[in-house]
């Protein structure tokens, strides 16, 4: 395991580390503040190239590693969304690579589920699909890009949920640019995914194919569990057994059919056999007819007395003024 920065570390002169934040088979992310811009509070993800090959074994050339990952951070700094994090520099400091980007304020799904969880309570359809509306903004927007950006380590832990109830995408660590001579071209921060959100071609590594389709299983594989509870058996078991997966309305019937519906589609084991597109899994989970990117108000909760009273006054004061009318009418026939 590489070394950790130390609390108060200057990078490029700029940087101030604060603590880590999180330390992984391929670095570290940590926070730190913006000397430059005060009041900045930035995260900034460590990548050691040099693990990078040992992980992906012998014949992988360091300075071709270190050439591809400044292309793609050029990438993610080009990216600009309000469900994403933004990318604002990227540098080497002692054979060590860093993207620096927002620190994102805020829980992640993970941390909400496992609250839930402890209390014995169950987190709602309703609220699940409006986080998984900003989610789909997000990746409608990489998939978009050209080329298209995919994430490949879609899950809980990396969607944080803002004081401001704004979902943020976070951790491009596993990022992947589809090059259109290369389908299968593979990022120098590629990981594995984590195992229960990671469809069976993602497992081929280097080469595997993956495409748009991929992030969708793993979106279907993160909505079955902030609404089941438990995460979804993984793929490589459920290839070696079909029929493992538990179906999501016997672990929550309060679940309606059509998620439940559009959630095992985006979980098919066949790429083929998914939604293709982000636009399709939305259709699916809020029907064709929703065009505006969110839930169809069904999911909403219904109009308090006072708003519905406030957004009709003039119909009320109309309603009101016939009946005086009809009143005095009524009496002066009397």
């Amino acid at each position: 395991m590489a070394t950790v920065l130390e609390a108060d570390s200057i990078l490029r002169g700029r940087y101030e580390i604060v603590r880590l934040v999180g330390q992984g088979g391929m670095g570290a992310v940590y926070r730190a503040n913006d000397l430059r811009l005060d009041g900045r509070v930035c995260a900034i993800k460590e990548i050691l190239p040099t693990l990078l090959i040992d992980q992906r074994g012998p014949g992988v050339d360091l300075g071709q590693t270190i050439e591809q990952f400044y292309q793609e951070a050029s990438v993610l700094a080009r990216l600009d969304h309000p469900n994403l994090p933004k990318v604002s520099d990227y540098f080497s400091v002692d054979g060590r690579e860093y993207l620096v980007m927002d620190f994102i304020e805020g829980r992640d799904l993970q941390e909400i589920l496992n609250e839930m969880l402890r209390q014995q309570k169950r987190l709602s359809e309703a609220q699940v699909l409006l986080w998984a509306a900003q989610l789909l903004d997000a990746l409608e927007y990489l998939h978009s890009q050209d080329p298209p950006v995919l994430h490949r380590d879609i899950k809980p832990g990396n969607i944080k949920i803002t004081p401001e109830n704004r979902v943020k995408l976070v951790d491009f660590g596993l990022v992947k640019i589809l090059q259109p001579d290369d389908a299968r071209t593979v990022t120098v921060v590629q990981g594995r995914g984590t195992v229960a959100y990671t469809p069976l071609e993602q497992y081929g590594g280097d080469t595997g194919h993956t495409d748009v389709r991929t992030d969708i299983y793993s979106v279907g594989a993160t909505l079955y569990h902030l609404l089941a509870g438990t995460p979804p058996q993984d793929a490589k078991e459920r290839f070696l057994k079909s029929g493992l997966l538990d179906p999501l309305r016997q672990l929550n019937p309060d679940i309606s059919t059509r998620t439940e519906r559009a959630v095992f589609q985006a979980l098919a084991m066949h790429p083929d056999e998914r939604p293709p597109s982000i636009l399709a899994l939305r259709e699916a989970l809020f029907g064709v007819e929703s065009t505006s990117k969110r839930p169809t108000t069904d999911l909403l909760p219904p109009p308090s007395w006072n708003e519905i009273m406030n957004r009709n006054r003039a119909l009320v004061g109309l309603t009101i003024a016939l009946f005086i009318v009809a009143t005095v009418i009524s009496i002066l026939d009397f």
